[in-house]
């Protein structure tokens, strides 16, 4: 790769190392191990403090490619200077006949602090005993130091058998530069491995390497757009960009990325890119070493904010210094991409033009290119859409959208010569394209496709297309959210919206989304669905609300793309409410008229009930894996149930009582192995709306454990399952109703070390309470999970008994906890009485840590309010919790200075801060020992 000339006289003074040593082996009769044990400190501070000069200069010059060459520079001289000690003092009759050299990325002469160091030692054909104890004196002290080496002791003529074998070691060995030592064994093993290994071995190569990184990218992924990237094996990463080089190496026998351009596989432009880029990853991952004190190669949450304000990014407005850093690593991720669809474009047109003789005609015969019916721009090349000609483009910008349209509909992939050609002819989309009728009509219909739009849709995003199409989306195209809820950029998040959406249309979801399924072939206006879908994110990124601007951006794009007036305002309305029903269902109680009345309100009709349904469901389910689980779709379900009885006035499919008397019948039906009398008594514990928000097999398994606790003659009760695929772990716990219960319960959870997700409080008709707690996942086998969640269970039990004091084991947890310094969210506590005709809403909203439920539902119970309903609701480190209470009369709390004081303690407990009176709680016995195993139907009420 080009590099310019660097001065590493400030790395290291290595005359004086050299002395330095020399009097270390000053003296007779001194062994080898007590020479090791003197030279090791030397070569640590060597070490060090080089390594804390490139960092240093890292940090006011920013050259991440000179950071690497620097300390590589460093460790060639460590390695050399230890070598000629060796020569000199040690082994000097046959240490000179060995060579040393850097192999793998080291061999490129790059190499990040915390790297891995591989050596390939050369020995000659005759080799001795002391050529091999020459090396190991060497490998010793460099472990001795803490390097971590990897190493090999062959011949050349091992080192070229070995090759031909493996592809891991041809790699190695394709890199491979000398440090010191013997120069002809190295020169040698050069020129053979040239002639004999690479030679004529070029396809076979580039394949091996294309799987492997396609297989690393499944590994990591398989999307450049995480926000918690891999920098070295993920994708758009360093690793990408290295196999890019090897491959030029390979096939056409370049030792500089500078030589692609003279082989017109680059342009200058093209090479500048890959030189930013190189320079940029290796900037990023020199710093995360850094900081990280090791090999670190996720760019996690912890160090995405120390590694911006390393590289001196500074906030905008709308966009935080991390978040700006963050957006310019998924660009470069996107630059290394097309810079491998060009390579492999040339490639593939360089085999074509090399197959020789006969082989090459029938190639090229069998390959012929064929006509794709109705256009005249584009041709068919063995499945995949090529250009007719070169200037199809030039010729027409119009083509650029074409490109995609046509594919779709015929089911093409990509010919990666025509993408080439494509990002090269970006400069050709300006405004007249963008407003050109036939443009707009044809992206319409990609993204409307009964296809695979979303597919479509990231092929024009990858080639830089959708953003210049479309400048809005183009800003938030890389752009991600410094927050662990969001698992994708903003760009990838939406167009992951458009897939699930598609995947409904297509009947794919009866089974996730029975509802929306079912809704789907019913709505009228599809375009405009598909539409807002794409865009409901588009305005992220600004410094007002995203939902107001994005509604305002949506006007302008849907008079472009020739919607008429009432579509557009249907967009409108859906962006600007896109987080409305998720955040009614998530926090709010649906079994409450008033939450119901002012949703109906917001929403008025029936087609934009059902559309900001479908809407909420892609928008939650493409934030990420496992973000999507059961109990929303459940919260959903019944949110709009209820509002369509009211938006129908009341001709609903089924009203509220008519649903719940047609669910206390299925659960009746379901318990069929029990008699009718016990039966009857079992399906009148539950209230319609436990009935109507619990699924069906949990309402069987909750009737059938509250039946067995009472035949056992337990008040206290618990069970356990868990949920492998949502990475949920359920605990269910029966005991007579209290208003402490849920501190209790959430105290023991946090107590067991266990972080609450989601929280479900039912009541029974003969004063129990029947609680779920929905816990994240500890462990990946289910035996061991099943196993701890019986634990917390019994520990719950312990608590709720008085035969464990719940104060002494929080205390003893929360002494190691340390508190995330990773994000910043101001505590928010806000109180209502409107939002309810019945009882006070508190909410808030803070950053989420293990027992933080417990503490505050702790509070709730010192300051005497019983919490009837709760929305516990986690977005990644932040949570939203939703509170109804009343106070111990059963009224709302309606003085300012109670709300005032309610809202003080509640920011204290978040803020962690000391509370007296919090220190003080009960352990909140609520069954005696003695009374726990009395008949449940005497001890209901305590």
């Amino acid at each position: 790769m080009a590099s310019k000339d660097l001065d590493f006289s400030a790395i290291l003074d290595v005359a004086a190392l050299k002395h330095e040593c020399d009097l270390v082996f000053q003296g007779d009769g001194k062994r080898v191990s007590d020479v090791r044990s003197d030279l090791l400190p030397i070569f640590k501070k060597a070490s060090n403090d080089g390594r804390q000069r490139a960092r240093d200069l890292l940090d006011s010059e920013g050259g991440g490619i000179d950071c690497a060459r620097r300390i590589s520079w460093l460790q060639d001289r460590l390695i050399e200077v230890l070598y000629d000690l060796a020569c000199q003092y040690v082994y000097p009759k046959d240490a000179p006949h060995i060579a040393i050299t850097a192999v793998g990325g080291y061999g490129r002469g790059t190499l990040a602090p915390g790297s891995d160091i591989d050596l390939l030692f050369l020995l000659p054909l005759k080799n001795t005993p002391d050529m091999h104890k020459a090396i190991e004196f060497i490998l010793y002290i460099l472990w001795d130091v803490g390097f971590k080496v990897g190493h090999a002791t062959r011949t050349v003529d091992e080192c070229i058998k070995l090759s031909k074998a493996d592809m891991t070691i041809r790699t190695a060995i394709l890199e491979m530069r000398p440090i010191c030592g013997k120069k002809s064994l190295a020169d040698e093993l050069e020129r053979r491995f040239e002639t004999e290994v690479v030679t004529s071995s070029g396809p076979e190569f580039i394949a091996a390497k294309l799987a492997e990184r396609d297989q690393r990218h499944r590994k990591a992924g398989d999307t450049r757009y995480l926000v918690e990237p891999n920098v070295k094996e993920g994708k758009g990463g360093l690793r990408d960009l290295h196999t890019l080089f090897w491959i030029a190496k390979y096939y056409y026998h370049v030792r500089d990325t500078a030589e692609l351009v003279k082989l017109g596989v680059l342009s200058r432009s093209e090479l500048k890119l890959f030189e930013k880029a190189d320079d940029f990853l290796w900037a990023v991952r020199c710093q995360m070493h850094f900081i990280t004190g090791k090999a670190e190669e996720r760019l996690s949450f912890d160090i995405q904010r120390e590694i911006a304000a390393a590289l001196h990014y500074q906030p905008r407005p709308g966009l935080s210094a991390v978040e700006r850093f963050m957006k310019h690593y998924f660009l470069v991720a996107k630059d290394v991409g097309d810079l491998t669809r060009i390579l492999c474009a040339a490639l593939e047109d360089r085999q074509a033009k090399d197959v020789p003789g006969l082989s090459g005609v029938l190639s090229r015969f069998a390959h012929r290119l064929r006509k794709i019916p109705g256009s005249t721009e584009f041709v068919e090349d063995r499945g995949r859409i090529a250009l007719a000609n070169a200037d199809v483009f030039r010729n027409d910008p119009v083509s650029l959208i074409r490109l995609f349209h046509v594919a779709d509909i015929n089911n093409l992939e990509l010919h990666p010569d025509a993408l080439r050609v494509v990002t090269r002819s970006l400069g050709l989309i300006n405004h007249e394209l963008r407003e050109n009728e036939e443009a707009n009509r044809l992206f319409l219909a990609i993204l409307t496709s009964k296809r695979d739009p979303a597919l479509t849709l990231r092929r024009m995003n990858e080639a830089g297309v959708l953003g210049k199409f479309i400048p809005e989306f183009g800003k938030i195209v890389a752009m991600m959210q410094f927050n662990m809820y969001h698992h994708y950029t903003v760009d990838e998040h939406l167009i992951r919206s458009v897939a699930v959406l598609s995947e409904i249309e297509k009947g794919q979801a009866i089974d996730t989304h029975p509802l929306v399924n079912q809704l789907m072939p019913g709505i009228e206006d599809r375009d405009a669905l598909y539409v807002a879908v794409l865009l409901h994110d588009v305005a992220k990124g600004r410094q007002e609300d995203h939902s107001i601007a994005g509604a305002r951006v949506a006007r302008k794009l849907c008079q472009r793309f020739r919607l008429s007036t009432k579509q557009t305002e249907t967009v409108m309305w859906l962006i600007e409410q896109h987080l409305l029903m998720s955040m009614v269902a998530q926090t709010r109680d649906l079994h409450d008229r008033k939450t119901i009345t002012d949703f109906a309100d917001k929403v008025q009709s029936m087609e934009r009930l059902k559309m900001l349904l479908i809407l909420t469901v892609c928008d939650i389910r493409a934030v990420g894996p496992d973000v999507w689980n059961g109990w929303k779709g459940q919260l959903l379900r019944t949110l709009y149930y209820e509002t369509e009885l009211l938006l129908s006035g009341g001709f609903s499919e089924s009203s509220r009582k008519e649903r719940a008397k047609i669910a206390r019948q299925r659960l009746y039906d379901a318990l069929d192995d029990w008699g009718q009398k016990a039966r009857r008594k079992y399906i009148n514990l539950h209230y319609d709306a436990y009935l109507l928000s619990v699924a069906l097999e949990d309402q069987i398994r909750h009737t059938r454990f509250l039946r067995e606790a009472d035949k056992q003659e337990k008040a206290l009760a618990t069970m356990a399952r868990t949920h492998s695929f949502h990475a949920i772990t359920e605990i269910t716990v029966l005991a007579p109703d209290h208003p402490r219960l849920l501190s209790i319960i959430t105290g023991a959870c946090s107590a067991a070390g266990a972080n609450i997700a989601d929280a479900q409080i039912f009541t029974t008709s003969d004063g129990r309470a029947l609680d779920t707690i929905l816990i994240n996942r500890e462990f990946p086998i289910d035996e061991d999970e099943t196993r701890r969640a019986n634990n917390i269970g019994k520990l719950i039990e312990e608590v709720l008994a008085g035969k464990k004091r719940l104060p002494e084991i929080i205390a003893t947890r929360t002494k190691s906890r340390k508190k995330s310094k990773t994000f910043n969210i101001p505590p928010s506590v806000t109180i209502s009485n409107g939002l309810s005709n019945k009882f006070t809403v508190i909410e808030v909203e803070c950053l989420d840590r293990p027992g933080l439920l417990a503490d505050m539902t702790a509070v709730l119970a010192d300051l005497s309010l019983d919490i009837t309903s709760a929305r516990i609701t986690t977005f990644g480190e932040k949570v939203i919790d939703t509170f109804y209470v009343t106070d111990l009369f059963g009224q709302k709390v309606m003085t300012e200075n109670r709300q005032s004081n309610i809202a003080l303690r509640l920011k204290a407990v978040m803020a962690e801060q000391e509370d007296e009176l919090r220190d003080r709680m009960p352990s909140g016995i609520i069954a005696h020992p003695d009374v726990a195993a009395l008949p449940a139907a005497r001890t209901a009420k305590v």
